[in-house]
């Protein structure tokens, strides 16, 4: 672990008073707020502050600012390139207490929630008015957090990413400033836009507590479609065209052989052991069967088998979760390995390209790396599944990481499409920004200035 100077016993015993039960420093605590599902080496932090309000995050924000504590905001522990290891030490805010949503305006579709509420207890609540929330990473990640490390996932092919439904925020600055951004207006041509800044910027920036949310009536029909190809190129063809073409498809997700055996085995389905594109379209009636039938029609052009689809809510719901399930599934494909989760995005034209070199690579290199991907946007993710102990395996997963990721940045694409920065993917910034870097580091400097929030992420040293 990197050294660093202790948090100073004062500065424990203030946030001892501010919090009372609500602060720890016991070892389970703080080796919880030092892991996320990465791959990463965990990096537990000194403490761990439960926050329920704005207010109580500036409060505790003061504290550590004038003790020079370092402090990273913790809520669910999803993230997936090391966002919330405490590598400098420091303080951990955990939000999951701050779980209420606050406002829900349906005839303007929106709603203001707290940093700590998750996405399905979201759209439990919001469901009985006829809205619901569409991002959905898989994960039932906190909006604090999916706003933060600016989550993407399997509707970001028509309801696009997070950072396209969040119109304004509240957060809290490293000196305990309190600053609203945004608005509930659907535009703005008023200023700098802070409430994008701070989206993404995992925790370097701000600490994110409220944030407000488009919502979207819940269709009036739904239907998901599962449809099987001789190769992954063929599956990749079908997409293209389709995005291309502006057929509206709310989820397109591509599955390769191997992650297919792994679910088949993990969810008890039954589907061909091939590559396969799960399906979503949502609308009305007439038009969710038009664009079904469109989209076999192409699908089978490209050699596709076994097109099937259903309206069903519990088949749907089945399918959905296999495909959540996914990581889980592909660990299991290996007893007593570690799994390595890792993405890429590069344009839709060269989609294919980038994933046949890919998976040219993996099998080269006699890895086992399920591959899954958002392909709608052109986004994939690769899970290696590794020996920790086998440094050889290691090393070869090293190698095609790397390579996939310096492809898809020469292809024009990015180093994560979703998985975001942390300090697992430090070491890419400064190739896919150039000098761009400068500039990041300087808003950081004039925000931060003592370098105290999540030090050691996005920004290279």
């Amino acid at each position: 672990m990197p050294l660093h100077t202790p948090i100073h016993n004062d500065c424990l015993e203030e946030l001892r008073t501010l919090l009372g039960e609500r602060f720890s420093t016991s070892l389970s605590d703080r080796d919880q707020h030092g892991k996320d599902e990465s791959f990463h080496t965990p990096y537990p932090p000194e403490a761990v502050a439960y926050a329920r309000t704005t207010e109580e995050v500036s409060d505790i924000l003061k504290i550590c600012h004038r003790y020079k504590a370092p402090v990273i905001p913790f809520g669910t522990g999803t993230s997936l390139e090391g966002q919330i290891a405490a590598l400098e030490g420091g303080v951990s805010i955990d939000l999951t207490q701050m779980n209420r949503v606050l406002e829900t305006h349906v005839e303007d579709l929106d709603c203001r929630v707290q940093a700590g509420v998750t996405r399905k207890q979201l759209n439990k609540i919001i469901s009985k008015s006829g809205l619901f929330f569409p991002v959905d990473p898989g994960a039932d990640a906190s909006l604090g957090g999916m706003v933060a490390t600016r989550a993407s996932g399997t509707n970001a092919v028509r309801y696009g990413t997070i950072r396209e439904n969040v119109l304004g925020l509240t957060v809290v600055l490293s000196d305990g400033r309190i600053v609203q951004t945004g608005g509930r207006a659907r535009k703005s041509a008023a200023g700098y836009d802070l409430t994008h800044l701070f989206c993404g910027s995992e925790g370097t920036l701000a600490i994110i507590t409220e944030i407000q949310l488009r919502l979207y009536g819940i269709p009036e029909a739904i239907s998901a479609a599962v449809c099987s190809f001789p190769t992954l190129e063929a599956a990749v063809n079908t997409v293209i065209p389709i995005i291309q073409l502006g057929i509206p498809v709310a989820r397109i997700e591509l599955l390769d052989e191997v992650q297919m055996d792994a679910i088949n085995k993990y969810s008890h389905l039954d589907y061909p052991v091939l590559p396969t594109i799960f399906f979503e379209f949502h609308g009305t009636e007439q038009s969710v069967s038009e664009t079904a039938r469109m989209v076999g029609g192409m699908a089978k052009d490209n050699g596709a088998e076994n097109f099937r689809w259903t309206t069903k809510q519990e088949e749907r719901t089945k399918l959905w979760q296999a495909r959540h399930d996914a990581y889980y599934a592909a660990i299991a494909l290996k007893p007593g390995a570690t799994g390595w989760p890792t993405d890429v995005c590069v344009p839709i034209s060269r989609l294919a390209e980038c994933i046949l070199e890919t998976k040219k690579e993996i099998d080269d290199a006699n890895l086992l790396a399920p591959l899954v991907g958002h392909v709608g946007d052109g986004n994939f993710h690769l899970i290696f599944l590794v020996d920790p102990d086998n440094s050889e395996e290691l090393e070869k997963a090293h190698t095609v990481n790397h390579r996939m990721v310096m492809r898809a940045i020469e292809m024009g694409g990015t180093c994560t499409g979703e998985h975001g920065i942390g300090h697992g993917k430090l070491k890419y910034m400064k190739r896919e920004h150039g000098d761009a870097i400068t500039v990041m580091a300087q808003v950081k400097k004039a925000l931060d200035p003592e370098n105290l929030l999540n030090p050691g992420k996005i920004i290279p040293s």
